[in-house]
C-alpha cells in the first residue's frame, strides 16, 4: 500500500493502530461500539471528501481511498458503518434541493451520521421499495433487505421508484417511527457487528423538503455503473491486513513478498480505471480487476489462516476474522455483473 502524503491519511492510521485495531475482534463478537464512531468523528473521517466550505477537508479521492483501506484492514466491521455516510455526503454536494443546505454542513462535520437504503434499486426489473407523491411529500412502501448502522445512524438516505420510472431519495430519521419498522439485528457469517437490519416500509411519508435527488431509473442506472464495476477500497484493505499477518510467520515471508507485489499491481491498474475522465467506460476492465482483486483477497486471507495453523480457528483470531470480512466482500454490493464476472472467473 502507498502511503499518501496527507494529514488525514496520519489520523486514520494512528487511529487504527491505536485504536480500531486493538478491539477488532472483540468489535466482532459484540458490536461496533459508538465509541468507535466517536472516534472517527473526531479524527474528521467523517468529511474526508466532504466541501470545505460546510466543514469537510475536500482531501483528494486518492485520500479517501487510502483512508477506507486502513480502516476497512484494521476493522471491517467500523469501516463499514462509516463507509455508508459518505455517499449521502457526496449526494448531497451535487444536490441543487433546498436539503442540501440542511444537512451538508452537519453530516461533513461528523455532528450526524448517514446510512444508506438504495442498494435495492440495483435489483431490477424487481421493486422493493416503491414511492409516490402524496398530500405535498413523498410515500415509501416496500421492503429495504439491508440497512447497516442501525442504532448508530442518526439519519438515512432512502430510495424508492415510482410509477412513472422515477428514482426518488431522501432523507429520513434512522428510528422506527410511524410507516417504518426495523427487523431485528441480522446473524451473519461475518460483520454482524455492523448492525445490519431489514426496514419494513408502511406508509412512510416524507416531506418534499426530505428530497436530495430525482432522476429517471435509467439515467440513475448509468450514474450508479461505476460504483458497482470499481473495486472496493476495502478488498486492498483487508488483503494487504491479511498479508502484514502472513509476513511475520517464519517461512512465509516470500510468500507474502509475491502476493504483495501482484496486490499493488491490480491496486494500480483499478485506481487509474476508478479515476478514468469517463466513468462508464472500459467496464469489462473494471469488472476484471475487481475479480482479480477478489482472488488476491482471498489468496492472503487463505493464507494468512494456512500460516496460522489450528491457532486460526479460534474466534479471536485475526486471520479468520480477516478472511470471515473477505467473504462479505466478495458479495458486498453485488450487481448480476459483478456476479456472472467473477463466477465465470472462477470457471476458468
Amino acid at each position: 500500500m502507498t502511503a499518501t502524503a496527507h494529514p488525514l491519511v496520519t489520523v486514520a492510521r494512528r487511529l487504527a493502530v491505536e485504536v480500531l485495531a486493538p478491539q477488532a475482534s472483540r468489535v466482532d463478537q459484540e458490536g461496533v461500539p459508538a465509541s468507535s464512531i466517536k472516534a472517527i468523528k473526531r479524527a474528521g473521517l467523517l468529511g474526508v471528501s466532504a466541501p470545505k466550505e460546510y466543514g469537510g477537508a475536500g482531501a483528494p479521492a486518492s485520500v479517501a481511498r487510502e483512508v477506507a483501506e486502513i480502516l476497512a484492514g484494521a476493522c471491517c466491521s467500523t469501516w463499514f458503518v462509516q463507509t455508508q455516510h459518505h455517499t449521502p455526503v457526496a449526494m448531497l454536494t451535487e444536490s441543487q434541493f433546498p436539503v442540501r443546505e440542511r444537512l451538508l454542513g452537519p453530516l461533513s462535520t461528523g455532528a450526524l451520521l448517514s446510512g444508506i437504503a438504495y442498494a435495492h434499486l440495483r435489483s431490477f426489473p424487481r421493486v422493493p421499495v416503491r414511492v409516490g407523491y402524496e398530500r405535498g411529500g413523498w410515500r415509501f412502501d416496500g421492503t429495504v433487505p439491508w440497512y447497516t448502522g442501525w442504532g448508530l445512524n442518526d439519519v438515512m438516505l432512502l430510495a424508492g421508484l415510482s410509477d412513472t420510472d422515477e428514482v426518488v431519495f431522501a432523507f429520513a430519521d434512522a428510528r422506527e417511527q410511524s410507516g417504518l419498522r426495523a427487523s431485528p439485528p441480522m446473524r451473519l457469517a461475518a460483520l454482524t457487528a455492523a448492525r445490519t437490519v431489514s426496514l419494513e416500509l408502511k406508509g412512510l411519508r416524507l416531506p418534499e423538503e426530505a428530497v436530495v435527488l430525482r432522476m429517471p431509473r435509467e439515467k440513475f442506472a448509468l450514474v450508479d455503473l461505476p460504483r458497482a464495476t470499481n473495486t472496493n477500497p476495502a478488498v486492498f484493505g483487508v488483503a494487504y491486513a491479511a498479508l502484514d499477518l502472513l509476513a511475520v510467520h517464519p517461512g512465509a515471508t516470500a510468500t507474502a513478498r509475491s502476493l504483495r507485489t501482484r496486490l499493488d499491481a491490480v491496486r494500480r491498474g483499478a485506481y487509474a480505471l476508478t479515476d478514468h475522465r469517463r466513468p462508464q467506460e472500459h467496464i469489462a476492465d473494471r469488472l476484471a480487476l475487481k475479480t482479480r482483486a477478489y482472488e488476491l483477497m482471498r489468496t492472503a486471507t487463505t493464507a494468512a489462516v494456512v500460516a496460522g495453523g489450528g491457532r486460526s480457528m479460534n474466534l479471536d483470531s485475526p486471520a479468520q476474522r480477516l478472511a470471515r470480512e473477505g467473504l462479505f466482500l466478495l458479495v458486498q454490493g453485488q450487481t448480476t455483473d459483478v456476479r456472472d464476472t467473477h463466477l465465470a472467473a472462477l470457471a476458468d
